[in-house]
């Protein structure tokens, strides 16, 4: 296949966009960077990224499971049983020891008296104090990192107390720089803000970061991309492993193709390899 040209904003939209245009992940592309672009001065003379890329030769689905035998697919091999090891003869007691009785738990015999399940208690509401002293452990922790990285940043920061978490927005000329491929960067400094507003909250409080809106660019991206291949499993009656991504990207996958009528999608591999295999439905 010969090597198709795809510009975007930047390489990591490039090369999403040829995803979806050639219906497969990023390991199964050949690919070569022709310019990296650049956002010009206040959005003036901004110039694209430009990449060509075409579709590797080899498939990236398991030929191994592929190519098994009906056979052993139908009836897998037996496994071996683990000896069990004999039980020690219970000892009875004496004819003067009266038997032992297990304590009962107030609690769980009136669960089960009820028959209904115990709810959840509600967290309890952050009070004011609580929320500045929140922003400002994030705020501190982030100054201090922008100030090293040299990278004029506004920060703006607000509480969301329906979902319990701290909504943080990035701005500036080239937060580019940030969001790192594939929002690893934006990720890896949400996860490290987290630790710092959490370190003296007695309940768990999540916090969000994103810029330039690339949190729902990047979900609106992931949803095409698993249509598109879910397409082309259904087509070609053969499942596709997409690239590794992190538990909330595969949730997007997972959420976007949960009722489709033709396929399935499960994750499989451990971290940070983890990825989601989509194929067709039994």
């Amino acid at each position: 296949m010969d090597y198709v040209e795809v510009s975007a904003k930047t390489v990591d939209d490039a090369i999403t966009k040829a995803c979806i245009e050639l219906e497969v992940s990023s390991d199964r592309l050949d690919i070569q960077v022709i310019s990296e672009g650049s956002s010009g001065f206040l959005g003036f003379g901004s110039k694209p990224a430009v990449i060509k890329v075409r579709k590797k030769e080899e498939p990236d689905w398991n030929l191994e499971e592929m190519a098994a035998p009906e056979e052993e697919k139908k009836n897998p091999p037996i496994q071996e049983e683990t000896p069990v090891k004999a039980e020690a003869p219970k000892k009875e007691p004496a004819k003067n020891e009266q038997p032992r009785k297990e304590p009962v738990k107030k609690e769980a015999s009136k669960k089960e008296n009820s028959g209904k399940p115990m709810e959840k208690e509600p967290s309890p509401v952050k009070t004011k104090e609580e929320i500045v002293m929140m922003k400002a452990s994030a705020q501190s922790f982030l100054d201090g990192v922008f100030k090293a990285m040299e990278l004029p940043v506004d920060i703006t920061m607000e509480y969301n107390p329906e979902q319990e978490s701290l909504d943080i927005d990035f701005a500036g000329e080239d937060m580019g720089i940030l969001i790192g491929k594939r929002g690893q960067t934006l990720d890896s400094l949400q996860y490290l803000v987290s630790l710092v507003v959490n370190k003296d909250q007695k309940d768990y409080v999540r916090v969000k970061l994103d810029t330039e809106n690339y949190r729902k660019r990047r979900k609106e991206t992931l949803e095409n991309l698993a249509k598109n291949i879910a397409y082309k499993v259904r087509r070609t009656r053969k499942p596709v492993s997409l690239e590794p991504m992190n538990p909330y990207e595969r949730r997007i996958i997972h959420s976007a193709l949960q009722n489709n009528r033709y396929v399935e999608t499960y994750s499989e591999g451990n971290e940070p390899y983890r990825h989601v295999v989509i194929t067709l439905k039994k």
